[in-house]
C-alpha cells in the first residue's frame, strides 16, 4: 500500500495487480488537482484491508458518517477477487465510495453499469479521460451531502453524455443517452428506443427515471419514460393525456393521471426552443 497526499481535495484508491497500471493511475490521479490523497493497492483482498486499517484520516471518516474513500478506481480483471466482485462488497458498505472502472476490454461495460459504476474508462487512460471521471466524482460527492452515498450525476456537457452498453449478437454497443426517445419498462428490463431501433437492457425503470431525471428525462406512466426534450404534443382526448414525440416517427404514448400535473409543469418550465426536435 503506499499514498500520496495534499492538503485538500477528494481521497481516492487505485487498485491494479500490474504494477505498470497501477503506477500509470496513481501517476494520472496524483497530478491532478482534484485529488488530494492517493491510495493504491495490488489486488482486491489489499484494498480491503486498507479501507479496514487503522490509517487516522480514513478512521476519522468513518467516524463522521462519511465514505471511507471518496472513489475506487480499480481494474475489472484481477486475480482472486475481480474488479466487479470488489465492487458488490464496496456497495454493500455503508456509504459506499463511487466507482470507477479502468479495463482493456469492452465486454465488461455491461457489468459495471449493473454494478453501479459512475464510469469506465478504456485503456490506456489518459489525463483527460481520468479529469472527466474526477469531474463525475465531485458531483457525486455534492449532491450526495454528508451521507456520502453515490446519487444520480447531474446533468453532464454534451461531450460527457452517459452512454449504456447493449448487448447485440455477442458484441456490446455504446449507445448514447442522447439517441435515446423512450424508456419503457418490462419487467425488471428496460427497453431504449431510438430512432434506430430498440434495445433491451437489465435495468429497471425505475433507476433509470432516477438516473436520469436531471438529464430530462420525465417518468410519464408506469411504463415509459420519455425525453421532455423530444415532446412536440399534449393531447387530451376522452381517455386521457398522451405525448406525442419527435427526433424521428412521431410516437404517441399515454400519460397516466397520477404522472400529468408534473408534467404539464416541466413543459411549461421548459426551454421553448427545446420544444419540438425533429
Amino acid at each position: 500500500m503506499s499514498t500520496r497526499e495534499n492538503s485538500a481535495g477528494l481521497v481516492v484508491l487505485a487498485v491494479d495487480d500490474e504494477r505498470a497500471g497501477l503506477d500509470e493511475m496513481k501517476f494520472l490521479l496524483g497530478s491532478n488537482p482534484r485529488v488530494g490523497r492517493v491510495l493504491t493497492a495490488f489486488d482486491a483482498a489489499e484494498a480491503l484491508r486498507l479501507l479496514r486499517s487503522d490509517d487516522p484520516e480514513l478512521i476519522g471518516r468513518r467516524d463522521d458518517d462519511k465514505s471511507i474513500v471518496d472513489a475506487v478506481f480499480a481494474d475489472v480483471s484481477m486475480p482472486g477477487l475481480s474488479g466487479m466482485e470488489l465492487a458488490r462488497v464496496l456497495t454493500a458498505f455503508r456509504n459506499p465510495p463511487a466507482l470507477v472502472f479502468i479495463t482493456g476490454h469492452e465486454e465488461n461495460a455491461l457489468e459495471a453499469f449493473e454494478v453501479g459504476a459512475l464510469d469506465y474508462i478504456m485503456k490506456p487512460a489518459n489525463a483527460d479521460r481520468v479529469d472527466r471521471a474526477l469531474r463525475g466524482i465531485e458531483k457525486n460527492k455534492q449532491q450526495s451531502g454528508k451521507s456520502g452515498s453515490p446519487q444520480p450525476l447531474e446533468a453532464p456537457a454534451p461531450e460527457d453524455d452517459e452512454v449504456i452498453p447493449v448487448e447485440l449478437a455477442g458484441t456490446t454497443r455504446m449507445i448514447p443517452r442522447k439517441e435515446v426517445r423512450w424508456v419503457e419498462a418490462q419487467g425488471d428490463y428496460a427497453r431504449l428506443h431510438t430512432t434506430e431501433g430498440s434495445h433491451l437492457v437489465r435495468i429497471p425503470l425505475a433507476q433509470l427515471e432516477e438516473r436520469w431525471g436531471e438529464a430530462g428525462f420525465l417518468r410519464i406512466h408506469r411504463s415509459f419514460l420519455v425525453s421532455l426534450a423530444l415532446v412536440t404534443e399534449l393531447r387530451m382526448s376522452s381517455s386521457g393525456y398522451s405525448v406525442v414525440l419527435g427526433g424521428g416517427p412521431p410516437k404517441e404514448l399515454p400519460v397516466s393521471r397520477r404522472h400529468t400535473r408534473e408534467l404539464k409543469d416541466r413543459l411549461v418550465k421548459a426551454p421553448r426552443d427545446n420544444w419540438g426536435q425533429q
